[in-house]
């Protein structure tokens, strides 16, 4: 067994035949042994071999656990921790709901799909298994006996019912029967009422009941659905408590009165439990008229598609654990018995029920360039040079400000724009809306499958619509993920393009709380270039060529391939070779591959990639010129950019894409090129991450994270704080 076969190993069953730092230093190739007299010449390694590979969803999983990590990092303030610790819940669902979904989907149907890793999805799903159960049970853990306990300290309080003062006991009963009772419907289990349809991750509860009913029914089961309209936090009248904020869980209320829904009879017991199911949706587009009827019609089985996760109180006798597991054909390994909680991400209702600002982050205020604040028009602004902005460290108020302009200004004639994921009540929406209610030509993409956004996106379409814009939906089979606006403006007697491009979406919320950059341009050949893209989203033709911009699925993928290879090429030659990408997440097997071969030839790569890497670095006569860094802090790190040193004369770009199969081929993206002072502050700010010793985690060829800590005498450095420091207020 090769030492890389060995991680591999430890990757799927957590055994380790050998010491961690020897699995990731090399490569060993199982050979016969030759005179050493006799030089053999051997044969290049295949770059293809899947151990060469981490499997990509278990690398999903360990983006999810370096999340987990946050809830103990001390030098997060306290509610933030909490906030790191839920996140993984919510994480942790969507993984549920389409990765571990897809696995168990390929399986029943037999359809089973290995990737580059070779690894079968029954042994995905077994350690997926083994990894989540010890990690929930962790999180619980950190949040009973770190994370509550350090609240209390701070005099924020989660009541428990056996805390309840009788006044306490008596306001929450008023509630229960004022707000729960007339809402709340119990089910009884017997042949009418068979086991009901509960929504994809609702809180409900399992009872016991002895005693006959009015009708003479004994069944011993029943059924609460929690009211989904209700907070799963109420926060107890100051003047019912000593001092501090002080929260109850509506389950507590249920566990309490649950006796009052079942008249006449004794509940037993009564216990919490949440299904997850499959959220995914598919589609036959050869079968598709109208992508969006069809997916309104999706849109409710997404709901009560199959179960894939059951949740239970760990205090949930067996008994009722099988019933559970038969009714939903779930197994033992897709059971997870928790000491809290079962569904801990509505808890973030905190945010809104406790006012402790000590504990958050401290807030600030994104900056404004020079130009931008000196110059109120902004088309005059950008005529003067171009602007690149990093959110959330500088505000995203400029570019609602060019379409706000746009919408005003009577020598705009046409407003193009993409949106993936952005509020109905945003400004953006709101510009768009007016713009074409004053005549104005206003042509917007919207990509309906933006998952988990797909209902906000279609009544988004329709509020459009109504306002008087051309909608449409993208190119069917490929979703559009590109960030572009373009603004035709009339300026004496032509007519001149002003251009953003973006590496996120344009909503105004996420951009205060995810990286992402912003390019604004009047720079007409752009503006051209973001013509023939919309030209492509909204008309049919062949390819146009475009001169600074690279778009997927057709130029983007190849380009990259083509400048990694560049880079190698001068390594041979004996010349510095360098690149360094930021992206979310890289798994397409031939930029690996070109990357290997890169360092293979002496190129320096370094990448910051911020979840899933299937790409092993370290590995001698294979990666070792290679390092793998993510970087999880309190700004989600979302920018996408690409740095091929060029033998100085580097090519940089900014991106809406990953290095992912998805982004390249089957989307819609697009990449562009930065130059002169705009290509050196990316550079730099590139370094920062690379230099970052506080937030940064190294992965290591076995697939394992350390954090990154500051080496003896060296200072600490965190990357969005020097970022903040340096363009925020």
């Amino acid at each position: 067994m090769t030492v890389v076969e060995t991680a591999v190993k430890t990757e799927l069953d957590g055994t380790l035949d050998m010491p961690t730092a020897e699995a990731t230093a090399a490569l060993v190739e199982s050979r016969e042994s030759v005179p050493i007299t006799e030089p053999v010449e051997q044969p290049p390694l295949d770059l293809k071999a899947p151990e060469l590979y981490i499997n990509r969803e278990l690398s999903h999983l360990q983006f999810n656990l370096r999340v987990l990590e946050q809830a103990l990092d001390e030098n997060h303030p306290l509610l933030e921790r909490l906030m790191f610790l839920l996140i993984f819940t919510s994480n942790l669902d969507e993984f549920f709901e389409i990765r571990v979904a897809e696995q168990l989907r390929q399986i029943k149907y037999g359809r089973e799909v290995v990737g580059p890793d070779a690894i079968h999805p029954r042994k995905v799903l077994n350690r997926i298994g083994e990894i989540c159960a010890t990690n929930v049970e962790r999180q619980y853990k950190i949040l009973n006996e770190t994370i509550f306990p350090a609240l209390g300290k701070e005099n924020i309080h989660f009541v428990r019912r056996r805390d309840w003062t009788s006044a306490q006991r008596d306001w929450i009963k008023t509630y229960f029967e004022e707000q729960l009772f007339p809402v709340i419907s119990p089910v009884g289990l017997d042949p009418s009422h068979p086991f009901p349809r509960l929504v994809n991750k609702s809180l409900n509860f399992i009872v016991e009941l002895d005693g006959k009913d009015a009708f003479g029914r004994e069944t011993g089961l029943a059924i609460i659905p929690a009211p989904r309209s209700l907070p799963r936090l109420i926060r107890l009248p100051n003047e019912l408590c000593d001092s501090g904020d002080n929260l109850i869980f509506l389950s507590s209320i249920i566990h309490e009165f649950a006796d009052s829904l079942f008249p006449g009879m004794t509940v037993e017991g009564c216990y919490q439990f949440r299904i997850t199911r499959n959220a995914d949706l598919t589609f036959d587009f050869e079968e598709i008229d109208d992508l969006a009827h069809t997916l309104r019609g999706e849109l409710h089985s997404r709901k009560y598609g199959d179960a894939v996760r059951l949740e239970v109180d760990k205090r949930t006798p067996e008994e009722l654990i099988n019933f559970l597991q038969t009714e939903y054909s779930l197994e033992e390994s897709q059971t997870y018995r928790v000491d809290g909680p079962v569904n801990l991400t509505r808890l973030m209702a905190v945010r809104d029920l406790v006012e402790r600002n000590d504990l958050r982050y401290p807030p600030f205020s994104p900056g404004i360039p020079g130009k931008l604040k000196a110059e109120k028009n902004i088309f005059e602004a950008l005529k003067q040079q171009d602007q690149l902005l990093h959110h959330p460290f500088q505000s995203f108020g400029p570019v609602v400000d060019l379409l706000r302009q746009a919408a005003q200004d009577p020598n705009v004639v046409a407003i193009k724009q993409t949106l993936y994921r952005t509020g109905i009540k945003s400004d953006i929406v709101k510009a768009l809306v007016e713009a074409a209610r004053v005549g104005k030509e206003v042509t917007v993409v919207i990509e309906l499958r933006a998952r988990f956004d797909e209902e906000s996106n279609l009544t988004l379409a329709a509020r459009l619509q109504e306002a008087g814009c051309l909608v449409v939906y993208g190119v069917v089979g490929y979703k559009c993920h590109a960030k572009a606006m373009l603004v035709v403006r009339r300026e004496g007697n032509k007519l001149v393009r002003y251009s953003h491009l973006g590496t996120g979406n344009y909503h105004s919320g996420t951009a205060r709380l995810y990286s992402d950059y912003s390019y604004l341009t009047a720079d007409q050949e752009v503006g051209e270039d973001v013509h023939k893209v919309f030209q492509q989203l909204t008309g049919m033709g062949k390819i146009q060529k475009l001169k600074h911009l690279y778009n997927a699925p057709f130029t983007l993928h190849a380009k990259m391939i083509e400048l990694i290879q560049n880079e190698a090429r001068l390594a041979r030659a004996g010349k510095p070779g360098h690149i360094m990408v930021k992206v979310n997440g890289l798994t397409e097997p031939k930029m690996i591959r070109a990357l290997y071969e890169a360092s293979q030839a002496g190129v320096k790569v370094e990448l910051i990639i911020r979840g899933m890497c299937r790409l092993r670095p370290g590995l001698e006569g294979v990666s070792e010129n290679i390092s793998v860094r993510s970087i999880i802090g309190r700004f989600l790190e979302h920018t996408r950019v690409y740095y091929f040193g060029n033998n100085g004369k580097p090519d940089v770009f900014c991106a809406s894409a990953d290095w992912m199969e998805r982004n390249m081929l089957n989307r819609v993206e697009t990449g562009f090129q930065m130059t002169g002072k705009q290509a050196e502050r990316l550079k730099r700010e590139l370094d920062y991450y690379m230099q970052d010793n506080s937030q940064s985690w190294q992965l290591h060829s076995d697939g394992s994270y350390t954090l990154n800590t500051p080496a003896d005498g060296e200072a600490v450095f965190n990357a969005q704080q020097t970022l903040l420091a340096e363009f925020a207020n």
